[in-house]
């Protein structure tokens, strides 16, 4: 096991990738656009005040903007060629490069300023890969939201009225792992569940079949900052926008106003369904934690 402390990896200059500027500039814009391809809907909502209650959501429960996502890095260990006399010169975890005029992400700097973060960062995704997927919760965490409860976070109905709602979970076992689904659960819901969550036992429950930790797997990109590559940062959020409309499909509220067709998880075709689907995320935020863990930290992932 990889102790909080390990080193974050450090480019030798001699073996840095170095970057022609029309290169790395060309990246820079490739992410841009797809930044702003990814927004867009967001962006245009936000400037006629209305909601997604499905897409919305990313930006408002991690609480990071559009600007951030278009923001690229090129990841630990290159250098950007002819960078000195760019914007990015004023950027924080920057340094001169090996080459002349060139800038490389510095993280040393980082290290020294973040350490406990970056080590519980590591922790955290290094130990939610390890652990065996778990795929028998079939989304109940939101329905353990609203249960027995009249007044809901969502102002959206539910797709099958409050007491057929409970009903759905009184006849199911309530599994969730997930310290930041499990916070909302109502009073009458908490004892059902199988597991009480905490934060400090977070690092023990968390588990690659959760949709809520590999929506995380956002966050943690974003707290790692320019160790990651910004094309990683963008893969991470397209992986946690496909994981929230499941999410929400999966949810006792009623979604098709907003291209939310319901995954019945009532049923057993709903549950089949669901599982297929979160197999899936569990395959793609695993393949991201590796690809993090490889760009971020020293120890190969």
């Amino acid at each position: 096991m990889t102790s909080p402390a390990a080193p974050i990896a450090v480019a030798d200059p001699a073996t840095a990738i170095v970057l022609p500027e029309r290169a790395w500039r060309e990246r820079e814009a490739a992410h841009e656009a797809r930044a702003d391809a990814l927004t867009r809907a967001h962006r245009d909502r936000a400037a006629r005040r209305e909601r997604h209650p499905i897409e919305d959501f990313l930006f408002t429960y991690y609480s990071y903007s559009p600007s951030l996502l278009r923001r690229w890095h090129p990841g630990p260990g290159v250098d950007l060629d002819g960078a000195a006399g760019d914007a990015r010169a004023a950027w924080r975890w920057y340094s001169p490069g090996a080459a002349s005029g060139s800038l490389t992400v510095d993280p040393a700097a980082i290290r020294a300023e973040k350490a406990p973060m970056l080590g519980a960062i590591e922790r955290m995704l290094r130990l939610t890969a390890a652990r065996p997927a778990s795929f028998g919760c079939f989304g109940l965490h939101e329905w353990a939201m609203v249960y027995r409860q009249p007044e809901h976070r969502h102002p959206v109905p539910l797709r099958l009225g409050q007491a057929a709602t409970d009903e759905v979970v009184d006849a199911h076992d309530l599994r969730c792992t997930h310290i930041d689904a499990f916070r909302f659960f109502t009073p009458e819901a908490v004892p059902r569940n199988r597991f009480a969550p905490t934060r400090e036992s977070q690092p023990q429950l968390e588990q690659p079949g959760c949709l809520h930790a590999n929506m995380d797997v956002y966050k943690w990109v974003v707290k790692l900052g320019p160790l990651v590559p910004g094309e990683l940062l963008l893969d991470a959020f397209e992986l946690a926008r496909d994981i929230r409309y499941l999410d929400m499909q999966a949810s006792p509220y009623d979604m098709e106003p907003w291209g939310g067709d319901p995954v019945r998880i009532e049923t057993a075709e709903g549950k089949a369904e669901y599982v297929r689907r979160q197999r899936g995320f569990a395959e793609r935020a695993n393949a991201l934690r590796a690809r993090i863990l490889a760009a971020a930290f020293a120890v190969d992932a």
